[in-house]
């Protein structure tokens, strides 16, 4: 496996944590995965005290699981917990859409229509692909929500969403159903009906859910 980093302005520190970030939500690394400090460290060319400040970080956004007298693996997200971030998501998102609608310049409306297009000629079997146009459409929709702590809650609950999106939208059958359902959403917020969008971005996480549910469910 290939991780590497590359010695920015950007703190060597914030550099690995972003790595191993990427690495877990990609899927380079597996749930349940043991991960090794040493292998590690070399993959990476820092120290382990390093290392371990990266790994402390990560573990604080439900990433990484430290297990005693077994070190560091990757957070496994069971039944129980998937259905509390949903149920959370299904409070916090729609306060957020709500607030892009009240909130959003025109510009804003323009970028997600963007996206929009994009997940148009995205296919089921990228992804990678598809979860980077989904954090693309969330990010300009939390940064223009005009509720900064929204904002905050939904950005430090993002990573483990995001562990679950790949469950969801790598389900068959699921995509045509997220663009419908996005594509309403954004209908809603040009047409700044409140309501609306309230009720189909809810709607839009109890579908995700009961997808990612399912398969988790079918997994155990």
């Amino acid at each position: 496996m290939n991780i590497s980093i590359s010695r920015t302005s950007v703190s060597l520190k914030n550099q690995v944590i972003n790595a191993l970030r990427d690495a877990i939500l990609q899927g380079k690394f597996e749930p349940g995965e043991k991960l090794v400090e040493r292998q590690l460290c070399e993959m990476l060319d820092v120290s382990r005290t390093l290392l371990r400040e990266a790994l402390q970080h990560l573990a604080a956004e439900g990433l990484i699981e430290h297990i005693p007298h077994k070190g560091p693996s990757v957070a496994q997200l069971d039944y129980e917990g998937a259905k509390n971030i949903y149920e959370v998501r299904q409070v916090l998102e729609p306060l957020a859409l709500t607030g892009f609608t009240e909130h959003a310049s025109p510009t804003d409306i323009k970028k997600l229509k963007a996206i929009i297009e994009e997940l148009d000629t995205a296919t089921e079997e990228d992804t990678l692909e598809l979860l980077k146009i989904k954090n693309n459409f969330y990010a300009v929709i939390l940064n223009a929500c005009g509720n900064d702590i929204v904002k905050d809650m939904l950005t430090v609950l993002n990573n483990r969403v995001t562990l679950l999106r790949r469950l969801s939208l790598g389900s068959k059958g699921r995509l045509p159903n997220t663009r419908q359902e996005i594509k309403a959403i954004v209908q809603a917020i040009e047409a700044k009906d409140l309501n609306a969008v309230h009720k189909l971005c809810t709607e839009h996480v109890q579908n995700a859910a009961r997808t990612a549910l399912t398969k988790i469910r079918d997994q155990d």
